[in-house]
């Protein structure tokens, strides 16, 4: 199962997070400090945490404003708080293993699990169906009863009916004690059906089963909830230590007394090693005496001192092992195929060293916090992924803050690696840490003020502008680093326009088409910022291209004087040459019109489709604009995004693809 939506409420700083959706590989979660990023990657561990995660604490928890009144004083009981939802779509097999038990459950599609605030979890199957009502069976059963009141004998039977019905109406919910009753009474009545009378064996099968159909889909629920995925929660907070005391950690587990802040780094490092600190600790003591043994020279001795020089090799063989696993890890990130971790035992110590490409041995805290902490989010992650962690859905608050710029952009590149076998969700502030080419994972994180409390939006428009700053400042990056780095550009006039651009070409390119490799997509945020991004790209020789709309901003700009003169005719695109329908100011959502109203239909909910067909030479924008409260081109284009992602090229309609043909074909040669 892969989870996809999730909402908290009445946690920390979060009095209704409101629902949002999380990707099926990376979800990254954006905004300013003291946001809420934290509190909802907490809360969302409480789903399934591992079983040593601190528990949910009604005073610690819940919104501190509102306890007295709240908690305190009764009005709600903790146990009537759901603070995390979380929404899981199913998998083919898992539908099949429901079917298996519920065959009648055709309409479940998804698991949703309920966490409460006095820790204890339900959960349902989303809107699907989970028990019978009486109005469902209702008039079955009166027949039923018609025709059991024409038998011998059926007095008593058909008066216990009559009683067990009398106060139900047609919302009563057949399950727990009506469902057993009902059950009951249905046995008792079975054996006055007469021999052959297929109709009223139909309908007693009938009503068996709607009766019945409660505990199936309890049944299935649980054969489901196995395979809910753990939660794992990493921080900077998990640091693995250079040196590790092995006899004094083997006393505090002992004694049951761990530091989990301090010592749950050390004990994931042992964890990955596959040995205890205690057994680490008893190797180094365990060197035989000769004088227990009559000398060196016997033969009890040689076999006791053999014996401990293989335990010996055991540890060193194990420990080069984790070294060189670790070792592969950091360079893949780090950027330096020079780099080396080896972990050492000497003596009553586990240490952590890194060998230069001097060749000179220094302990982990003698490196930077950069790469201390790149460290130990690897030892942490590899030993809680292995084992029933294999499938968890991976928690990253803050990840690679210590790290530079540059280090963070290929942290990136790593969690996209999780994310193939794991679902990762990370927070961030940082614009190094989102990807333009990812503005489809991002939620924005924000909180106003207290009294609202921290929300999460899936579109850039949101009350506090500083909460897209980290977004805004990765596409400026990318800006900065792309803008002079192609010999061809292409200048759209926004974000959107780009993102249909760059995925259109990944389908494309699938296909064998698409985009030369060396043009750039350039947005200008705006048609009349348009001009003077070609400026500054001609300025440097470089070869450029504009797109732009047809509407009423696109014209004006393609008018410009100074952009006539800076481009030829075939630099100029405009939107309505590709476009096969009658919009005279038709945009680049146009040139995919049909399917644009059929993702926003199946995705979003939004059904313009009647309007869209009874208005062909209307902008496909203007009627989402004017019908669907809350548009935004920003969600509509990555509905799209995620769409095209699952499908090929040919699912767009056969005009759509003729135009989508002809504009990169337009593009290539204006930029050849």
């Amino acid at each position: 199962m892969l989870l996809s939506r999730v909402r908290t409420t009445n946690y920390r700083s979060i009095n209704d997070s409101g629902e949002f959706e999380i990707d099926p590989g990376k979800t990254l979660l954006v905004g300013v400090n003291e946001a809420g990023k934290t509190a909802l990657l907490r809360a969302l561990q409480q789903i399934n945490a591992p079983e040593d995660t601190e528990k949910f604490s009604p005073l610690r928890d819940y919104p501190r404003a509102r306890y007295v009144t709240d908690i305190q004083r009764g009005a709600l009981s903790p146990s009537q708080v759901a603070v995390t939802v979380a929404t899981f779509t199913l998998t083919e097999p898992e539908r099949q293993l429901i079917l298996e038990v519920a065959p009648e459950a055709t309409d479940v599609s998804e698991y949703r699990v309920y966490r409460y605030l006095d820790n204890h979890r339900s959960w349902d199957f989303g809107s699907a169906k989970l028990w019978s009502k009486f109005g469902e069976i209702q008039a079955d059963l009166k027949r039923f009863r018609a025709y059991l009141a024409k038998q011998e004998d059926s007095d008593a039977v058909v008066a216990e009916l009559d009683a067990l019905t009398k106060s139900w109406t047609s919302g009563t919910v057949i399950r727990g004690e009506e469902a057993k009753k009902l059950s009951a009474w249905l046995d008792s009545a079975f054996p006055l059906i007469e021999e052959g009378n297929s109709t009223e064996e139909e309908r007693y099968a009938r009503l068996e089963a709607a009766v019945g159909y409660a505990d199936r889909i309890i049944e299935a629920g649980s054969v489901v909830h196995d395979r809910v995925p753990l939660f794992v929660y990493y921080s900077t907070y998990f640091t693995v230590h250079p040196r590790i005391n092995l006899a004094s950690l083997a006393a505090r587990q002992a004694s049951d007394d761990i530091d989990p802040g301090y010592d749950f780094g050390n004990l994931c490092l042992l964890k990955l090693l596959g040995l205890t600190a205690e057994e680490l600790s008893d190797l180094a003591k365990g060197e035989p005496d000769p004088s227990h043994h009559g000398g060196r020279e016997t033969a009890g001795y040689q076999a006791a001192h053999k014996q401990y020089e293989e335990k010996l090799d055991q540890r060193q063989h194990i420990l080069n092992s984790a070294s060189v696993d670790l070792t592969r890890s950091i360079r893949e990130v780090w950027g330096d195929e020079n780099v080396q971790l080896r972990l050492a035992a000497d003596g009553q110590y586990l240490k952590v060293v890194v060998v230069d490409d001097l060749g000179v041995e220094v302990e982990l805290d003698q490196r930077s916090e950069g790469f201390r902490w790149l460290v130990s989010f690897f030892v942490v992650f590899k030993a809680q992924a292995s084992g029933d962690l294999k499938n968890a859905i991976l928690l990253l608050d803050e990840p690679g803050m210590s790290l530079h710029a540059l280090k963070q952009q290929e942290f990136r590149k790593t969690a996209t690696r999780l994310a193939e076998d794991n679902q990762v969700i990370y927070t961030t502030h940082s614009p190094f840490m989102v990807g333009t080419d990812e503005l489809n994972l991002v939620r924005i994180v924000e909180m106003t003020d207290r009294t609202t409390g921290t929300k999460v939006h899936t579109r850039l428009s949101v009350d506090d502008p500083r909460s897209i700053y980290p977004l805004q400042a990765a596409l400026g990056y990318e800006l900065a680093q792309s803008l002079f780095g192609q010999p061809r550009n292409l200048v759209c006039e926004g974000v959107t326009d780009m993102m249909y651009i760059e995925a259109l070409n990944a389908a494309l390119t699938a296909d064998g088409a698409g985009l030369k490799s060396t043009i750039a997509i350039v947005p200008a945020n705006s048609a009349s910022k348009v001009l003077y991004y070609v400026t500054l790209l001609r300025s440097q020789k470089l070869k450029v291209a504009a797109l732009l709309d047809s509407d009423q901003a696109g014209d004006k700009a393609a008018k410009q004087d100074e952009l006539v003169q800076l481009l030829t005719t075939k630099q100029i695109l405009r939107t309505k040459d590709y476009s096969s329908g009658t919009v005279a100011k038709a945009e680049i959502e146009d040139l995919l019109r049909d399917t644009l109203v059929q993702v926003a239909k199946g995705e979003l909910g939004w059904d313009v489709t009647a309007i869209a067909s009874s208005q062909p030479g209307r902008p496909i924008v203007d009627i989402f604009t004017k019908e669907i409260t809350g548009f935004s081109k920003y969600k509509l284009v990555r509905a799209f995004v995620r769409w095209i992602s699952s499908h090929a090229i040919f699912d767009l309609t056969s005009d759509e693809q003729a135009g989508v043909d002809k504009l990169f074909k337009a593009i290539n040669n204006a930029l050849r």
